[in-house]
């Protein structure tokens, strides 16, 4: 964490000076807004928290409830969802409080009793070893928490407008907010008053049953399956001896997928209920908490479940649907987009494979960035269009896997070819509930693989997977992606090719054009009087150990000076970490070295050669607007 650079902080550094829309930020909700976010869940508070790096932009968030959500009904974190959080800066905090996934264990009919179940499987919860963070289980409220606490520390200083609920909205073919959102109080003295404010743009982040996608139009596709689960939180005693490890257990009289809780003893089943009749007509969903803890019981047999404490509980029918876009712009039209939606609102699918608030707050990741962009004036309106077209795959994908991993759950044991066949398929396909099998194709935000050759291990389209490497100002070792925050910035990284002593590089040619030349990306695309990494934060990964890099022969570039002071940051400077060798973890190129540019949602958005200096520059023009900034002095 860095902070002092704008003078002596003595109070919690994680808490920025207010800033722009942050200082005297009016508690009732503007006449007009610049984003304005309809629900507080996962989509919507990330969102929100992202939005609230952009001290220029007006957002507020709104939510029906009165106050913060205190139970929710998501609790499964990905190893890319904590990877965000890192970016968020709170992955220490949450990874201390949440209960930490490492195993999959397999229960099935035993051969010698059918009626009892044994054990058949462990596995390894990241056998492959995709990332660095753990697979954690939380309550969806305390991530909620963790987004709300730093958009309220950011210098927007954002918060959300508990009690409002959306009703409908209207947009108009011009100006400056040209979205009419009618809104609804729902507590306090003024409860069922009616309002209208106008917004540049609106994101609907509030549920399977948005009104802002009726609003626009949006249609499901897709279908329900006629199978029922029934989910409960319990505190309970039981004889069961995987309680405490996160279990697919298939029996006679049914499944369950067991997943323990934070804080020792609190743990989620996902109780079969079986299938659901023609003409059931949501009578499944009224079944009583006494009918599924006696199925649980049923399943478990030889074990018993004695329930102690019911947190929470509900019944839903698995369904298997995306709309047909994720923004009000219709097939066929070239208008910018000014309502999207996110998360429940335009994806659902079974909880039981841990997608749901994952892919929703990567929804929001996606979009908020963008949303800023624009508004700042960096961006044109168009790079608005890449988030439906990037995210509807996206959400199709996770539809096309939930389908077999939640029909694998409902299957009869006697209609597997083998015992180990459902163990096998969730170690096969780790990667995907993971998080990491997204990849975003070549578009006006990504570029062709023409080069990926120079960076195997950085594939264009996925996200950045870090590495282990040596700051060489302090020789602490760190990993390179940590050191990225959800800040709106480009990363670029230069990887240095391996050069005799005294020999100037292409690195060092490639250095001096980026600060110098009035054609680089930092001259053409930084405002004028801001910080030369305000827009994008380049650093250098050399290939030899740190004491071998002598920091007075570093190129200035990657020693910017930041702040009012004009102070020298020193946390651009890398090296290789012996221990885990990223030149050879993720396939540089030694010889010719390679520039990796990095999206702000954390996505490999190009590779080139530390000579393509002008294919570096075309490539930001695509998306960002010129600065009208001169040269920048290093």
């Amino acid at each position: 964490m860095q902070f002092h650079h704008h003078g002596y902080v003595s109070g919690d550094p994680r808490r920025k000076p207010a800033a722009g829309t942050g200082i005297d930020r009016p508690e009732e909700v503007p006449d007009e807004i610049d984003v304005l976010v309809v629900g507080g869940g996962p989509a919507g508070m990330l969102l929100m928290a992202q939005l609230a790096q952009f001290p220029s932009v007006v957002t507020r968030l709104i939510e029906r409830r009165p106050g913060r959500l205190e139970i929710g009904q998501a609790d499964g974190i990905q190893a890319r969802s904590v990877e965000t959080f890192q970016a968020f800066g709170f992955a220490e905090q949450i990874i201390q409080e949440a209960y930490h996934l490492t195993v999959m264990n397999f229960w099935t009919p035993d051969k010698a009793d059918p009626a009892k179940i044994v054990r058949t499987q462990r596995t390894v919860d990241d056998a492959q070893g995709i990332s660095e963070f753990p697979h954690l289980i939380v309550n969806q409220a305390r991530v909620l928490d963790y987004f709300a606490e730093v958009a309220a520390d950011s210098p927007a200083r954002v918060t959300p407008d508990y009690g409002l609920e959306f009703v409908t909205l209207e947009v108009a073919d011009e100006g400056e907010y040209p979205v009419a959102v009618t809104l609804q109080y729902t507590d306090g003295p003024r409860a069922g008053e009616q309002r209208v404010v106008h917004a540049k743009y609106v994101v609907g982040c509030d549920g399977a049953r948005s009104r802002v996608r009726d609003a626009i139009g949006c249609t499901y596709v897709g279908e329900v399956a006629q199978h029922a689960w029934g989910v409960m939180d319990v505190l309970a005693v039981t004889d069961f001896p995987d309680i405490r490890s996160k279990c697919a257990i298939q029996s006679q009289a049914g499944s369950i997928l067991h997943i323990p809780r934070e804080g020792g003893f609190l743990f989620r089943m996902y109780v079969d209920l079986g299938e659901v009749p023609e003409g059931d007509n949501g009578a499944v969903r009224r079944t009583s908490l006494e009918s599924i803890i006696a199925k649980a019981n049923a399943i478990l047999n030889p074990y018993t479940l004695d329930v102690k404490d019911v947190a929470w509980h509900s019944v839903y029918e698995v369904g298997h649907r995306v709309t047909d876009r994720f923004d009000d712009v219709e097939a066929g039209s070239d208008r910018e987009p000014h309502v999207f939606i996110a998360g429940d609102a335009c994806h659902t699918h079974s909880a039981k494979a841990g997608q749901g608030m994952n892919v929703s707050m990567q929804d929001g990741f996606n979009l908020g960035w963008k949303l800023g962009q624009v508004l700042e004036g960096r961006s044109p309106g168009s790079v608005l269009s890449t988030y439906s077209a990037e995210r509807q795959v996206i959400a199709q994908n996770l539809i096309d896997f939930d389908k077999q991993w939640s029909s694998l759950m409902a299957k009869k044991p006697e209609e597997f070819d083998s015992p180990e066949e459902l163990g096998d398929f969730y170690v096969r396909t780790a990667e995907f509930p993971a998080g990491f099998m997204t990849q975003y194709p070549p578009s006006l935000l990504i570029g062709e693989a023409t080069f990926q050759h120079l960076a195997e291990g950085f594939p264009i389209g996925k996200r950045f997977r870090s590495a282990p490497v040596m700051r060489v100002a302090d020789a602490v070792p760190i990993h390179l992606g940590h050191h990225a925050r959800a800040d709106g910035r480009w990363r670029i990284y230069a990887f240095a090719p391996q050069t005799q002593a005294g020999q100037r590089s292409a690195l060092d040619e490639w250095a001096t054009w980026l600060a110098e030349s009035t054609e680089s990306p930092l001259a053409r695309f930084t405002p004028v009087g801001a910080d030369r990494d305000s827009v994008f934060d380049v650093k250098v990964i050399y290939p030899v150990p740190h004491d071998e890099v002598a920091l007075e022969t570093v190129p200035q570039v990657f020693l910017p000076r930041v702040g009012p002071f004009q102070l020298i940051d020193y946390e651009k400077v890398y090296a290789t970490d012996p221990a885990d060798e990223i030149f050879d973890l993720r396939g540089i190129d030694r010889g010719a070295g390679a520039v990796v540019v990095v999206r702000p949602d954390q996505y490999v958005a190009t590779v080139l050669p530390l000579t393509a200096t002008e294919e570096l520059t075309e490539f930001f023009a695509r998306f960002l607007l010129p600065q009208s900034a001169p040269a920048l002095a290093v």
